[in-house]
């Protein structure tokens, strides 16, 4: 089968399926459930791979399900990850399909990326004698939480036996209207770390400065003071961002000066070895900040997930595989992000591609980002992204 005819079957297969992804779709949005507690997510997978004879196992990263589809010839193995997990945010907008669960929502189009697989899923195993080699099909529980479904999932060995030789991911982009996809080669999103700082000094009246050690002016000082990390010690070619988002203190009135204050922030980057420095600087200038103006300081940094690397020559092979799927025009370059995605590990032990699939409609109003209680999609995404995903690995596994 030519990569022409190979892709119109599978646009075929995926236009057929339609009604089925908007219902499984819908399903999973009316029953979104938080990180590492997909419980009857996971299990709805499963029902759904069982119910087309697919083969799987569950318990990954806690409801994680892993299905292998074999083809009839041999080759590599194309892995294809989905993340499952919701946001703990109450949906605002009153449709049919609306969350049930109360606080809790598909806020980032997890419910999109599990549907789409699924679809993928059930049309490369209809199309299993055109197949050579195998796929993994990775649902993926917690990637909105530390420390990420990807990284357990990896230590339990998700990437061996058999191991990948690619991974490939999506995620909804609601900038990006549907029909079209979006690429990015080399580094892509960035590293995401925490940063928490407890500034201690000696409180008192706020009329008397000279008997106390006034940690908010300390946490002034050591602000300003970390922003030279990113202005004079990175290497300007390097995407950096420090943000403080949150200050507050244990005083409780405009002339007590406090004991304490607190800080907490966010490190990104992308690049790992200029990362570790980062972090070797952020806790020298804490420091000798507090040090310099008779405080002390307590800095805890939790390390996030790494920068996501797309890997170039896979993701050219990727990309030449969309337009040949969906057309030139509706494939179109991404600048780099400083947000983070959990897909990142995967990146650093197989070459990897993760894409954006457009879901907006701006004739339709639905435009809202991800994250927000107003998301949405426009649902032609679910056969635009199932079928990609089924084609990719096709063809991928075909030129092998």
């Amino acid at each position: 089968m030519t990569q022409q005819e190979l892709a119109s079957t599978v646009r075929e297969a995926a236009a057929a399926s339609f009604d089925a992804l908007v219902a499984i779709r819908r399903h999973l949005h009316r029953h979104p459930e938080l990180s590492f507690k997909e419980e009857q997510t996971g299990r709805y997978i499963a029902a759904r791979l069982a119910e087309w004879d697919i083969p799987h196992t569950t318990g990954w990263a806690g409801h994680g399900v892993v299905g292998l589809i074999e083809g009839a010839q041999p080759g590599p193995t194309i892995a294809l990850r989905a993340d499952i997990d919701a946001l703990p945010i109450r949906e605002a907008d009153d449709r049919p399909y609306r969350s049930e669960v109360e606080g809790v929502m598909h806020a980032c189009g997890h419910d999109v990326h599990t549907t789409c697989l699924l679809g993928a899923a059930r049309i490369l195993w209809s199309l299993r004698r055109h197949l050579r080699g195998s796929v993994k099909l990775i649902f993926q529980p917690g990637e909105e939480k530390l420390p990420g479904g990807a990284s357990i999932m990896i230590r339990e060995g998700v990437l061996d036996d058999p191991r990948p030789a690619a991974i490939l991911g999506q995620h909804v982009h609601p900038p990006l209207e549907v029909g079209k996809v979006g690429f990015r080669e080399g580094m892509y999103m960035a590293s995401a770390d925490e940063l928490y700082l407890t500034i201690e000094g000696r409180g008192g009246h706020g009329a008397l400065p000279q008997d106390c050690v006034d940690p908010v002016a300390i946490a002034a000082q050591m602000i300003a003071a970390l922003q030279q990390v990113v202005s004079r010690k990175a290497d300007p070619t390097i995407p950096s961002v420090l943000t403080f988002g949150k200050i507050w203190s244990d005083g409780g009135a405009t002339n007590i000066i406090p004991g304490k204050v607190f800080l907490e922030g966010t490190f990104r980057t992308m690049n790992e070895e200029w990362r570790a420095e980062a972090h070797r600087l952020i806790e020298q200038i804490c420091r000798h900040t507090a040090e310099m103006l008779d405080g002390r300081v307590e800095l805890r940094i939790v390390k996030g997930y790494p920068c996501l690397v797309n890997d170039p020559g896979l993701t050219r092979r990727v990309r030449a595989g969309a337009v040949a799927y969906l057309g030139e025009e509706n494939v179109v370059e991404l600048p780099i992000r400083m947000t983070a995605e959990d897909f990142a590990w995967y990146s650093h032990h197989v070459p990897a591609c993760f894409w954006r699939l457009g879901t907006g409609n701006a004739a339709r109003g639905i435009t809202s980002p991800v994250h927000t209680p107003t998301f949405d999609v426009d649902e032609r995404a679910l056969e635009v992204g199932a079928g990609l995903m089924a084609f990719e690995a096709l063809s991928l596994n075909a030129e092998a």
